[in-house]
């Protein structure tokens, strides 16, 4: 257990950001599950979608967004 006050508050943050990136990541995985199940247009821009929502809350890098970006639009073509 953290001995001090702020570390105590340092915890209770670590906790409910924890709980927002899991939402985020749960949130784009799916998207991507659907689309590589079903390559349509609309799955590509779910998927497109919440991968930049979870780079720009960086639960992601960039480069990994644009690499699953790309694995997903070459199923399409």
């Amino acid at each position: 257990m953290p001995a001090t006050a702020g570390a105590i508050r340092k915890l209770r943050a670590d906790r409910r950001k924890a709980a927002v990136n899991l939402k985020v990541k749960t949130a784009y995985k799916t998207a991507v599950a659907a689309a590589r199940r079903k390559a349509t247009e609309k799955n590509l821009k779910a998927a497109f979608s919440k991968l930049d929502r979870a780079v720009g809350a960086k639960v992601i890098t960039k480069n990994k967004a644009a690499r699953l970006k790309s694995r997903l639009a070459s199923r399409v073509k």
